[in-house]
């Protein structure tokens, strides 16, 4: 199916009537208004609805409305890619703003790769900086750089929340899997389309301003129990299928053995199953598994006694 807009901006939302204000207000300051707005109301029960009808009446792009029961980020951001008619999609998180320019730059950016080589890429991802202006994580290091999303984790060891805009027949192809239960880390995502063979251009150029929210998983510990499967299964992904890449950062691979133990103790006491077809295949996943799994018993001990601590404070 052909695009109706250079860009579709999605925002999954739930509850949050009290920061999609922002969201919208940075939408109608963009210097560039041929695009339009996809929110997926996952089960909303405060007055989001009535905002966005608000809106709808309002503003000078379309905007269109998804109501759907309670589930989970994942599947409305599935939901979100379905309904989008934009050849770029721009995932803006219902507390977070786009800078004025944020659609200009990543139109100029976008059309500065060869017309011929934009099929073998999936975006254009640039940076992130908090309200005081302050660049979240590490830049990139050099600008443009074109590489897929594994080899910048793990060549570059690039850290920190970016953002960009990504094309949208590439993420249908890729859809986040709602047959797991909960959390599902992102960067299982991204690496599946870098294995396929997409490139991104990252650029160290700012689009998005980040705002801390309290039920965000940087707020809630990784360690949680909460997510373990997604954890466990991020561990997994690095120790089955991420060897290519360990020799540039072999203590990244080492340590993700380490977290494949850690969290697969969790998902024991929790009696939480595993996906179907998960198993650690090859001498090599196998090998590493064994060599640092007595590390991750000590870190699910010590996740252990923090949860005993913290549970004795809180009946204190």
């Amino acid at each position: 199916m052909s695009s109706v807009y250079p860009f579709t901006i999605m925002t999954p939302t739930y509850n949050r009537a009290h920061t999609l204000q922002r969201a919208y207000d940075s939408l109608c300051e963009q210097s560039v208004q041929d695009f339009e707005w996809v929110i997926v109301d996952d089960g909303s029960t405060d007055h989001t609805a009535e905002l966005v009808a608000q809106w709808q009446r309002q503003a000078s792009f379309p905007i269109v409305y998804h109501w759907q029961t309670n589930q989970h980020k994942k599947t409305a951001f599935n939901q979100g890619v379905k309904l989008a008619k934009g050849e770029l999609l721009v995932a803006l998180d219902s507390d977070d703003t786009l800078v004025p320019n944020a659609l200009e730059q990543l139109q100029k950016h976008w059309a500065a790769i060869d017309a011929s080589e934009r099929a073998n890429y999936l975006g254009v991802v640039g940076l992130c900086a908090r309200p005081n202006g302050q660049i979240v994580g590490d830049r990139f290091p050099a600008d443009p750089l074109d590489i897929t999303s594994l080899e910048l984790n793990f060549r570059y060891n690039v850290r920190g929340e970016k953002f960009g805009a990504l094309r949208t027949d590439v993420l249908a192809k890729f859809p986040f899997p709602e047959d797991i239960p909960g959390f599902v880390p992102e960067s299982l995502v991204w690496r599946s389309i870098a294995r396929a063979g997409y490139k991104t251009r990252f650029v160290n150029t700012v689009f998005r301003v980040y705002y801390d929210s309290a039920d965000s998983l940087s707020v809630q510990g990784k360690t949680s129990q909460q997510h373990a499967l997604g954890l466990w299964l991020l561990a997994y992904d690095t120790v089955q299928f991420c060897w290519p890449w360990a020799k540039h950062d072999p203590k990244a691979w080492l340590m993700a053995a380490v977290r494949y133990t850690r969290f697969g103790k969790h998902l024991r006491a929790t009696q939480t199953k595993a996906p179907a077809g998960y198993k650690l295949r090859g001498w090599r996943a196998r090998g590493v598994v064994a060599l640092m799994s007595p590390l991750g018993y000590v870190l699910y001990w010590r996740d252990c006694q923090r949860s005993r601590t913290s549970r004795t404070e809180h009946q204190a």
